[in-house]
């Protein structure tokens, strides 16, 4: 269920504080913050922010375009570490005809000789036996 428009996008208090306080300074440090949750408000443009993803800060410096969002939505939880071996494995194999297949209908065989139609594969298994 989403926030009601009259209470306005939740911003964690403390954020706000380090915000203001960094307005005035010339040289803007980081912002450490746990506040995943905390949506990104127009004032945290240009300002960098280090958010905790569960294990440690992922460096965000905010946009105009990030306005909106949530903090916890550019610093993932998941690190995607690829796919199995036997997928890997499969989608080579199943590359490799698709490759063969590409030189076959190159111009060169294709004026040669006509490829033929592959025929169609008959299932023995539902065939009626006939004797």
């Amino acid at each position: 269920m989403t926030r009601g428009v009259w209470k306005g996008p939740f911003v964690h208090p403390s954020l706000l504080k380090k915000i203001d306080k960094l307005k005035d300074q010339s040289k803007k440090a980081p912002i450490k913050t746990w506040s995943r949750n905390s949506t990104i408000i127009p004032e945290f443009v240009g300002h960098s922010f280090l958010i905790h993803n569960g294990k440690s800060f992922i460096p965000i410096t905010v946009s105009e375009e990030m306005v909106g969002h949530k903090l916890g939505e550019f610093s993932p939880t998941r690190k995607f570490s690829g796919h199995t071996p036997a997928d890997k494995k499969a989608a080579a194999e199943g590359s490799a005809p698709k490759a063969a297949s590409a030189t076959e209908a190159s111009p060169k065989t294709a004026s040669a000789a006509p490829a033929k139609p592959a025929a169609p594969k008959k299932d023995s298994k539902w065939q009626k036996k006939i004797t």
